[in-house]
C-alpha cells in the first residue's frame, strides 16, 4: 500500500523518544488510547515530521482536523514491527533492520502511524480520542448546558488524563479528559458533553 497523500488520512500511534537497550529497540511515547492494538499489526509507517501530523490534527499524539492540504513528507516510509512491549507508561518497539543503538538513534522524533483506513475497529462503547478533535465541548454540569468551545487537539504530555485543548473567543482552555467528567459523546453531531467542576474552565484558561 502506498502512503496516503493527505496528513488527515493518518492516525498516529506513538512518537519515538530514544533508543532502548543495545539491540535497536526504541522507547516511544504512546499517542493512542489502545496500545493493545499494536499486537494486531506488523506493518506501520514512520513519518519524519510531527509538524505534518499536527496539520492533520495531532496530539502530540493530537488532531486539529482543520488543515489537510499539504502533502506528507517524502521521507515517510513503511516499517515492519518485529516485537514490542509496554514499558514505564510508554512502549518499546523494534523494527526490522534496526539492530544497533546508532540505527535506533536515527529514529528519534519520528511519528509511528497507520493510514486511517487501516485503523482497528472499536466496540460500540469505545472512541478514539483523536476523533474528538473538531467537536464542540459542552458543559452539562448545570441545568442549562454551556458550550465551552471547539476541541482543537489533545495534549498527552501532562498527567494521567489527556488534556483537551479547547479554543473559544476568550482564548485557549485546557480540560482534562477524565472519565468522571464525561457524560456523552456524539461524533455524528460533533458534540462532547462533560460535567465540569465549577470554575475549571476559567482556571485553565489562557486569558
Amino acid at each position: 500500500m502506498t502512503a496516503p497523500e493527505s496528513p488527515a488520512d493518518w492516525v498516529w500511534l506513538a512518537r519515538i523518544r530514544r533508543p532502548q537497550g543495545r539491540k535497536g529497540e526504541v522507547f516511544a511515547e504512546l499517542l493512542t488510547d489502545f496500545p493493545d492494538k499494536f499486537a494486531e499489526r506488523r506493518r506501520l509507517w514512520l513519518i519524519a515530521s510531527d509538524d505534518l501530523v499536527r496539520k492533520a490534527g495531532a496530539p502530540g499524539p493530537s488532531h486539529s482536523g482543520t488543515r489537510d492540504t499539504e502533502p506528507v513528507d517524502p521521507q515517510t516510509r513503511p516499517a515492519e514491527l518485529t516485537h514490542h512491549w509496554l514499558h514505564k507508561g510508554g512502549i518499546v518497539l523494534h523494527f526490522a533492520g534496526v539492530d544497533s543503538i546508532s540505527a535506533a538513534e536515527a529514529l528519534k522524533g519520528l511519528i509511528v502511524a497507520v493510514p486511517r483506513a487501516q485503523r482497528s475497529a472499536l466496540s460500540e462503547d469505545e472512541t478514539y480520542i483523536s476523533d474528538l478533535v473538531g467537536c464542540t465541548l459542552v458543559d452539562v454540569a448545570s441545568r442549562d448546558p454551556v458550550p465551552i468551545g471547539t476541541i482543537e487537539e489533545v495534549d498527552r504530555t501532562g498527567g494521567a488524563a489527556p488534556l483537551l485543548v479547547i479554543r473559544n473567543p476568550r482564548g485557549e482552555i485546557l480540560v482534562p479528559f477524565a472519565k468522571s467528567y464525561l457524560r456523552r459523546i456524539d461524533l455524528n453531531a460533533k458534540r462532547v458533553e462533560m460535567a465540569l467542576p465549577e470554575g475549571l474552565a476559567d482556571l485553565n484558561s489562557s486569558k
